[in-house]
């Protein structure tokens, strides 16, 4: 039962019944619920923005999953860059000096992969510094994996040719020397025979009388034959392949033809004066990749530690040269 409310009237010293009217009840009825909506929108602001929701703070914990994960996997890859690195470094300075291959520059190893604009796509993500810099170290290892790959493969590719390779390598003495006393003049600034001056020695003179047999170095293909050419008179160059070519001087005559198929041991021809020479001896060179290099470090298949130690000895010896 509703209660009635009464007031003191002090004009007829009554009391007298309180009546509301419908029109007040019905804005007392919309300010109460006013107020209220009011008050509810503030306290659910309040808990939207200073309380997350489940929803919310399952999406936060991923993103601290995602990155706790993106910087695990950059200390991964750390390490991998490690790993790789130390692969690198044996390919050059091991395998691919065993294969005599030139090493990879590090320039080439660590080429551009890739501009600012490739990874602009990702500046809008949450964490983007951290995205981008994984994603540009994923992208340089793909990269050098790639190059050691491919370096890999050649290496293999050496290394079924390298009984080959041997072969074909100059490793004896192109005329039989085994007491070492046909060995007159070495690699190196030599007095020249005609002009007397001092002039580069590209290659050893071997004394021997003429008509003493010549034979090819190692396995090959005859490139040149020349016959009364200017300097080295008749002359033969056998490219071995590899890089490697040597050419045999002042022939009294030669034994094969140009594209002739050569191997180690064979005869070529034999001791001469022809060309600019002051008696009999064969002028020999080795080419390695167009330089010419002493021909002392490739006799190792003929000659003992002690053998080669005095060969050094003697090539070293400053004269004159016989061409």
């Amino acid at each position: 039962m509703p209660k009635t409310k009464y007031h003191f009237n002090t004009h007829s010293l009554k009391y007298e019944k309180v009546v509301v009217s419908l029109r007040k009840k019905i804005l007392r009825i919309f300010g109460f619920l006013s107020t209220s909506l009011v008050f509810a929108t503030a306290i659910v602001f309040a808990a939207y923005i200073y309380f997350p929701s489940p929803n919310e703070k399952r999406l936060r914990r991923q993103l601290e999953e995602s990155t706790f994960q993106l910087e695990y996997l950059n200390k991964r890859l750390e390490k991998v860059e490690k790993v790789l690195g130390n692969i690198q470094e044996k390919d050059n300075t091991i395998y691919r000096v065993i294969f005599e291959a030139d090493p990879i520059p590090q320039s080439v190893r660590e080429a551009g992969y890739g501009g600012a604009d490739k990874y602009s796509e990702l500046s809008n993500y949450y964490n983007a510094d951290l995205l981008i810099e994984t994603t540009k170290k994923i992208d340089k290892l793909s990269k050098q994996l790639y190059i050691q790959s491919k370096s890999f493969d050649e290496v293999f590719n050496l290394a079924k040719n390298k009984s080959e390779m041997l072969a074909c390598i100059p490793a004896i003495q192109p005329v039989s020397n085994k007491d070492l006393k046909r060995l007159a003049s070495g690699f190196g600034w030599r007095v020249h025979p005609v002009y007397k001056t001092e002039m580069f020695h590209s290659g050893i003179d071997f004394t021997s009388p003429t008509g003493t047999e010549i034979f090819a170095t190692g396995n090959g293909v005859v490139e040149r034959v020349e016959i009364n050419g200017h300097g080295y008179g008749n002359n033969v160059i056998i490219n071995h392949g590899f890089g490697y070519q040597t050419l045999y001087g002042h022939m009294s005559r030669i034994k094969v033809y140009q594209g002739q198929k050569i191997s180690r041991g064979e005869l070529i021809g034999y001791v001469g004066s022809t060309g600019t020479s002051i008696g009999p001896h064969l002028h020999y060179e080795v080419i390695k990749n167009g330089e010419k290099v002493n021909p002392v470090n490739f006799f190792f298949n003929d000659l003992n530690p002690e053998e080669y130690r005095l060969t050094l000895e003697i090539a070293a010896t400053k004269n004159q040269s016989f061409d």
